[in-house]
């Protein structure tokens, strides 16, 4: 401080023309504290402090106040001072309640708060993984705060605390000694030590005793440099020391200050008698005048000192040297100052305090300010200790930058105090590999089991413990952290096997077509007249429709295609199936049971008895169709079970099965039929191409059903469409494509003359029986 006050009364290009005056006070207890406080608040030449409803206009004996160094005592201080808002800029007091601007408004410093110091801890935690930790404190605002804000931040970060405690203040305590054993038995290697250098020393003391070895200690920087506790004998080997320390700023001629006043002092007898409680006295905070007799260069007990600052000192010392210019500017400000002098005398602390809120400069490469809580936007660098032989150093190792919070690390220059020199693990758990997510065992989060998350689900990174669904349309695999979108899949028109039933498809439709010209054609002729003569356009027109419903189970599923498709298949191929019922009940009604029966079979012709059943087998397909189509309609449906990865997109045709199975009694009505003809006359025996039909018929329904039940996937639609393909194919080639063959072929069996022999060979055959 007495550094910083000569330079800038030295200079001129701040407060010129101005000398600051300044009284240095041991604040060793809390009474000597209180004393400090209320002395500066004290008026000239006065000892006592005036209670005034307004402090206005109230000039103390000094305008600020720089420290005190310690948060205990800094937390009286500033509640006092707050009074007259009187501007008091700490160097050391890192407490976090000090940033309250209620509770302490004329507050500020040039070290940060400690929730900035726990935040780079647990940046560092972070940065190797160290999730089950011990933690301890001083028996004072600074290590109780300190250690409940660390344990605040922590317990967002998944990291626990296996054991944490408060150092006892007496060293010789079996408290101390306890606490050291039970610190070991919890088995966690790495310790955060928040706690001032003298509870930091006896701390140590006795983890060395108990020849704690190979552990990691993290401190703050109260302690990190402090020779106290770097200096106790043996502590070398306690293990890797990483600490905290305010940012790195030299101070040129510092020393060499330090070290010509002490020489001077030494020899020389204080005559100026200081006041109460006093060290070093000097004038106002401001004066136009010379202090009298020099008499605050002062130091009547600077003779304790050593020649050489001490290390922890000479980091530190930047805070105090930025604090004094700090209110050097915001005088400099508040007198008006120009080049050459300042143009207002008179300072009230109020206003000196707005002024020193406002102050951006630079200092030594580094730049002074403060935000709204009155705390610097400075940083720490990281330390770590270095051992030759017993020979004590350190290396800057990184540093933690503020807004944004950033922790820089020099890993290469890491050197790790263990057999190996590699990092040492303190986790209570196992790390889980990617894809499996915590089981907690007992209280703490830190300690857990590995689980895979099953198929389906994955492990989000925002919840450790708990394995998420994926969504509908989404897949997982086992141990997986993220969803995939699962493949929808329908039998396109662009599929292979889409071409391939396409071409066939089109194909029976060109044949079902050309079958229409040809019995056309030849309409009178006794092949088409046998066939059915104009029912075979019906049957013909029937399985034409039948076979463009097939179009509709390609491409992706609309509505109108899964309820049109159905329907018109299965209505389609019961008229069909109901006419070759009614074209084989009429040859055998002819030639068996109009002899027999002739009522019956008058009846049958009087009353239309062809359409009449046609009619009716028709009816009741419709029916069920319109009632499933009420019940249980085909619609567009994805199936999103079968399948892990895929989604199967089809109609549902969970009903269809009743259509298909009224066509089977149907077509078995049609084979039981022709049987009672297969003896009949050759051209009118249908008995052996019906059955062939049916048989084919009956195979396709069999085969669909197993498949149905057995196998789920896109190509089930295209089983269907082969299934109903083929069954066409088979009536096609059953019942029409031989009389085709005749017609085209073999002309000579389609004349009147060969039916007419076959009839009466038929005739003698039965009249011989």
């Amino acid at each position: 401080m007495r550094f910083a006050i000569e330079k800038i009364n030295n200079s001129s290009s701040i407060l010129p023309n101005v000398t600051l005056g300044y009284e240095i006070y041991n604040i060793c207890s809390e009474s000597a504290n209180m004393y400090a406080t209320l002395s500066i608040l004290a008026q000239s030449r006065q000892h006592h402090v005036e209670v005034l409803s307004n402090f206005t206009h109230y000039q103390p004996k000094a305008v600020a106040l720089i420290g005190p160094d310690s948060s205990h005592f800094t937390l009286t201080t500033a509640a006092i001072l707050s009074i007259l808002l009187m501007p008091e800029i700490s160097y050391e007091a890192s407490s976090e309640m000090l940033s309250l601007k209620r509770a302490y408004p004329s507050f500020l410093r040039t070290i940060p708060s400690d929730r900035l110091q726990v935040e780079a801890i647990v940046l560092l935690l972070q940065e190797f993984r160290w999730n089950w930790i011990a933690m301890v404190g001083s028996d004072d605002a600074y290590g109780r705060n300190g250690l409940k804000t660390l344990q605040e931040v922590v317990a967002k970060h998944d990291i626990c605390a296996a054991y944490q405690g408060i150092i006892p203040t007496n060293p010789s305590s079996p408290e101390l000694k306890e606490m050291v054993r039970v610190l070991v038995g919890t088995g966690v290697n790495v310790t955060v030590v928040f706690s001032n250098a003298d509870s930091a020393k006896d701390f140590f003391v006795m983890v060395v005793q108990e020849n704690v070895t190979e552990k990691v200690w993290l401190g703050t920087e109260a302690w990190s440099l402090a020779s106290a506790v770097w200096s106790i004998p043996g502590i070398h080997r306690i293990g890797t020391v990483i600490g905290l320390s305010v940012k790195q700023a030299k101070l040129p001629g510092l020393e060499e200050f330090e070290s010509a006043h002490v020489n001077s002092e030494k020899s020389n007898v204080a005559t100026c008698a200081p006041d109460l409680g006093a060290e070093g006295r000097g004038g106002g905070s401001s004066s136009n005048e010379s202090t009298s007799q020099g008499c605050n260069q002062i130091c009547t007990r600077c003779h304790s000192l050593t020649s050489a600052p001490q290390t922890f000192d000479i980091w530190t010392s930047f805070n105090v040297y930025s604090a004094v210019f700090a209110v050097a500017h915001g005088l400099h400000h508040l007198l008006g100052c120009c080049s050459r002098a300042c143009s207002k005398d008179k300072v009230y602390p109020w206003q000196l305090l707005e002024k020193i809120k406002q102050v951006n400069f630079t200092l030594q490469k580094s730049q002074v300010l403060f935000d709204a809580n009155g705390d610097p936007l400075t940083g720490y660098d990281l330390v770590m200790w270095k051992w030759t032989g017993q020979t004590w150093s350190f290396d800057v190792i990184g540093s933690f930058l503020q807004k944004p919070d950033r922790l820089n690390l020099d890993r290469d220059g890491l050197l790790w105090l263990t057999k190996d020199n590699q990092v040492p693990v303190s986790a209570c758990s196992k790390v889980c590999v990617k894809g499996e997510k915590r089981m907690q065992v007992g209280l703490p989060q830190c300690c857990f089991d590995c689980m895979a998350c099953p198929a389906g689900t994955f492990l989000n990174s925002s919840d450790l413990y708990n394995c998420q669904p994926c969504g509908t349309d989404q897949w997982a695999p086992v141990r997986s952290e993220i969803c995939f979108n699962r493949t929808l899949e329908f039998l396109s028109w662009a599929d292979p096997v889409s071409w391939a039933l396409l071409t066939a498809i089109t194909l029976l439709l060109l044949l079902l077509a050309g079958t229409i010209a040809l019995f056309a054609q030849n309409l009178t002729t006794p092949v088409v007249k046998s066939a059915g003569g104009r029912m075979c356009f019906l049957m013909l027109g029937c399985l034409i429709c039948a076979c463009c419903s097939l179009y509709c189970y390609f491409g992706e599923p609309t509505w109108h295609m899964c309820l049109l498709r159905l329907p018109i298949f299965s209505i389609s191929f019961t008229i069909c199936l109901s006419c070759i019922a009614t074209r084989a009940f009429q040859v055998v009604c002819i030639f068996k049971l109009a002899s027999k029966w002739p009522a019956f079979y008058r009846a049958w012709v009087r009353h239309n008895g062809p359409n009449l059943f046609i009619g009716a087998c028709t009816a009741t397909q419709v029916v069920i169709c319109l009632v499933l189509l009420c019940t249980n309609p085909s619609v567009p449906r994805k199936d999103y079970e079968t399948f892990a990865t895929l989604i199967i997109f089809q109609c549902s045709e969970d009903a269809a099965v009743w259509g298909l199975l009224y066509n089977t009694l149907l077509g078995i009505c049609c084979f039981v039929i022709s049987y009672m003809g297969k003896d009949l006359p050759e051209n009118y025996n249908e008995a052996k191409c019906i059955t062939c039909s049916l048989l084919i018929n009956f195979v396709c329904f069999i085969c669909f059903l197993a498949t149905y039940v057995f196998y789920q996937g896109k190509y089930l639609v295209a089983i269907t469409v082969l299934s109903n393909l083929t069954t066409l194919s088979g009536i096609f080639g059953g019942y029409f494509l031989p009389k085709g063959y005749i017609i085209l072929f073999r002309v000579e069996l389609n004349t009147t003359e060969h039916f007419q022999m076959s009839i009466q060979s038929y005739t003698r055959k039965r009249s011989s029986d």
